[in-house]
């Protein structure tokens, strides 16, 4: 059995039995981080392998779908020595929650949530003061999007950066796993190729690692990368519009996403590049569209908003996501990391409901100390600025009306303010089916929203630039 093999066959145990990988790994081998290690290629020897087998052999999952020692443990039966249970507040166990739930990928709470708050237009707001520090070169403005989601942030800075350098040809790449996000962020396209046609716009469901410079890091992903073209024709945005909703058949084809068995998140079946700019522009933007097999990252800005789970540890998010991102960078260009910080009504109203939960488990200073860590002797390229909490630190709202939020508020309100909070706290379907039974939850929101008199969160924002030559 290679450690593919056996990471899957852990990964299929730990959710048909609904514990944490750490838990599996002190249960079968006391040892907490045995996965995390064995996902970051460390190994193990046959007789760990074996007692991986034959722990998971002897402990079947019960007839409720939860373990057998699960079983046990909840009729009263006390842990082994040295194996205490290490649950936080809320119940759920300690180290790792569960892989298979991305909430960014919950497309009725996300729906919902952006359409109700206002964390899209701050998020653009925040980014798009970092315009005036990036110092663009020939032979475009380039832009890197981590997290295309819906397309109003990247739409808002495209928006941003056409005021800032109207003249300037620009190089946006956007990466998303989602097919239902590309095509809501097309959507929103035909009028930046009006307003900008010297724009060159690329979308990709490649990982972190490969995004940045298009290129697959396997030779068995590069062989099955799908690169399309699409040179739109005519001068008026109706023109452009039937044109990139023309691409749903490809788009349906090509961009398929499965589940992977180490994580449980979506991953691509195969890697697309989609390249789209005006075909009247072509000539003069020759020098700016990308040529398959020949890559290159050098982004003047790279925007990274809520690319990753809360709940990762943070030598995840630095590895994985920020480090890749940060080596993409040109000399002068400057990456914005946002992400949720809590410390808000809505963190107030997830614990009532789940007394001293908190899903904001690092902040922007650790993440850019393991962040740096990760980059090694590269670090002395690049400035981590965290700034202090007045800069960093900025509050989005929930929608509402001015007398919405009275005595009496309407059921519709709770609901989408309990939406939010629980979609920004990233909690899983599996714990909401333990507490939507009642009206406690809607109480708990409703008494919040009548202390506050509205509600908001915040997030938390930090940059990395690579020093200029």
């Amino acid at each position: 059995m290679n450690a593919e093999d056996l990471l899957r066959e852990i990964s299929d145990y730990c959710r048909a039995t609904r514990i944490a990988e750490s838990t599996f790994g002190r249960r079968a081998v006391n040892d907490g981080k045995l996965v995390s290690r064995l996902r970051f290629g460390g190994r193990i020897t046959i007789e760990t392998a074996n007692r991986i087998r034959d722990f998971i052999s002897a402990h079947p999952p019960g007839t409720n779908g939860s373990s057998v020692i699960i079983e046990r443990k909840a009729a009263g039966a006390a842990p082994a020595p040295g194996h205490g249970s290490g649950n936080p507040p809320g119940g759920k166990p300690a180290g790792d929650q569960e892989k298979n739930f991305r909430f960014f990928d919950n497309r009725q709470k996300y729906l919902l949530f952006v359409n109700t708050c206002s964390e899209k237009w701050m998020i653009a707001d925040r980014v798009s003061l970092e315009l005036g520090n990036i110092h663009p070169r020939p032979p475009a403005v380039r832009l890197f999007d981590a997290g295309v989601g819906d397309g109003t942030v990247l739409t808002r800075v495209m928006r941003a950066l056409h005021d800032r350098y109207p003249a300037m040809p620009f190089y946006v790449v956007g990466k998303e796993i989602s097919l239902e996000d590309v095509r809501l962020a097309l959507e929103k396209m035909p009028d930046r190729f009006y307003e900008h046609p010297a724009s060159v716009l690329v979308m990709t469901n490649m990982y972190y690692a490969e995004a940045p410079w298009l290129t697959p890091n396997s030779v068995a992903a590069a062989t099955s990368l799908v690169w399309h073209e699409v040179a739109l024709t005519g001068t008026t945005s109706h023109e452009f519009e039937r044109q990139i909703t023309g691409l749903q058949p490809f788009l349906a084809e090509n961009w398929k996403a499965r589940v992977s068995p180490k994580s449980g998140n979506p991953i691509y079946e195969k890697p697309v590049v989609l390249v789209i700019y005006r075909d009247d522009h072509k000539f003069l933007l020759d020098s700016v569209v990308p040529r398959r097999g020949h890559g290159r990252a050098d982004y003047d800005l790279v925007m990274a908003s809520q690319p990753y789970r809360a709940r990762a540890s943070v030598d995840f998010k630095a590895q994985k996501v920020l480090a890749p991102l940060t080596r993409g960078l040109a000399p002068g260009g400057r990456l914005i990391g946002i992400h949720s910080a809590g410390k808000d009504p809505g963190l107030e109203i997830i614990q009532r409901v789940w007394p001293g939960e908190n899903p904001f488990v690092t902040d922007r200073h650790e993440l850019l100390k393991a962040t740096k860590g990760e980059l090694g002797a590269l670090a002395r390229d690049f400035n981590f600025n965290a700034y202090a909490d007045d800069r960093s630190i900025f509050r989005y709202d929930m929608h509402t009306l001015p007398n919405e939020i009275s005595s009496s508020i309407g059921t519709s309100t709770l609901f989408a303010a309990w939406n939010a909070a629980i979609y920004v706290a990233q909690i899983e379907d599996q714990r909401l089916e333990g507490v939507v039974g009642d009206r406690a939850y809607l109480d708990a929101t409703r008494d919040v929203l009548q202390k506050h008199g509205a509600l908001w969160f915040h997030d938390e924002s930090f940059v990395i630039s690579r020093k200029r030559d």
